[in-house]
């Protein structure tokens, strides 16, 4: 993406997100307080920084005020939640529009990667309120598939390993993993969508790896962090039949990042972003200063979109910054993990 192009796309969102015809009452209202006009002083995604991380207000803001305008009644919007790790949920919403490119985007991605079509999904992720489970079913079926799905509650597995009961914890993880085995020793399924505890429980049981070898072409990991080490087990020792192909996302990145194609067994996981829509930096948490290449640091995320504004989000996780690809804005990002605390919450990363 040349220069000049970049700087358009970002002129042309705050064009959209703050014109009284087209921007959402939020970011209208919110405009007052800046202490800059977007319209005029935001230029390049250099510019982003001036705006203050507000995901916060997402705790408790009415859904419908984040609705551009500009969409009229046909925004087609559904609400998602966080998935709480750091505090109260927070919300956002996903137009229609937003909620297709996404997902062909991920098939996309999915492609690079030799991902089968037309083979039916088992997805170990959550549904409800969390916008995975929803881009696991649009994703099988544009694809070519169903999508098998199970009862996840990611916030009462946190929620009971914070408070110590660690054995209800596990005896929560053995019904999901009950779930999981009755679906592949009935179904024909080509790919496994699940979160890396998931797959390390799995593991545990011999009689559901021998399932996982002989029918899933393609696992698909994501939402909590998966070591390399780990990884390097679970790819050549535990389940060798079959691909693996990682995700980064959050729901206040409105979507997913995907595993770069290509990479060898020796190279770091490297995550490369939905960009322009969505991009990464990856900062000195002190300073706030971009760090240099192969040097750690803490994930800010941009979200622009014509559904969306979410710029200067610092996430939870921190990552090694790695060169994006050629004309591409921002960072991706390299063996992505969690902070031990955020924002005075600590950091429980349970099964999701």
């Amino acid at each position: 993406m040349a220069q000049q192009n970049r700087g358009e796309f970002v002129r042309e969102m705050m064009r959209w997100h703050f014109d009284p015809e087209t921007g959402s009452p939020f970011w209208l209202r919110r405009a007052a307080t800046l202490g800059f006009d977007p319209l005029t002083d935001i230029r390049d995604f250099d510019d982003l920084g001036r705006f203050p991380n507000m995901v916060d207000e997402l705790r408790d803001v009415a859904v419908r005020e984040l609705i551009p305008r500009g969409y009229g009644d046909a925004h087609r919007a559904a609400a998602y939640e966080s998935g709480g790790t750091t505090g109260r949920p927070k919300r956002v919403m996903f137009t229609g529009e937003w909620q297709q490119r996404n997902v062909e985007w991920f098939s996309e991605r999915l492609d690079a990667h030799g991902v089968p079509r037309n083979v039916d999904w088992l997805s170990a992720v959550p549904g409800g309120p969390h916008n995975v489970g929803a881009m696991a079913v649009d994703t099988a079926a544009l694809r070519g598939g169903l999508n098998f799905g199970i009862d996840l509650d990611p916030r009462w597995v946190k929620k009971l390993i914070a408070d110590g009961h660690l054995e209800m914890a596990s005896a929560y993880t053995d019904h999901l993993i009950e779930q999981i085995e009755f679906i592949l020793s009935t179904q024909e399924v080509g790919v496994l969508f699940a979160t890396p505890p998931m797959l390390e429980r799995l593991a545990q049981h011999d009689d559901l790896v021998e399932l996982v070898n002989r029918k899933i072409r393609t696992i698909i990991w994501g939402g909590t962090h998966l070591d390399p080490d780990t990884r390097d087990l679970l790819r050549e020792e535990v389940f060798p039949n079959t691909t693996l192909v990682g995700g980064y996302g959050s729901t206040m990145m409105l979507g997913t990042s995907v595993e770069r194609p290509g990479l060898s067994p020796d190279e770091p996981c490297v995550f490369d972003s939905f960009a322009p829509y969505t991009t990464f930096q990856v900062v000195d948490p002190d300073s706030q200063a971009v760090v240099p290449y192969g040097e750690r640091g803490q994930i800010v995320v941009h979200h622009m979109s014509r559904t969306a504004l979410l710029v200067n989000n610092i996430e939870r996780d921190y990552a090694t910054r790695v060169p994006a690809p050629d004309g591409v804005p921002g960072d991706s990002v390299a063996d992505v993990a969690p902070v031990a605390s955020f924002t005075g919450a600590t950091v429980i990363e349970g099964v999701y």
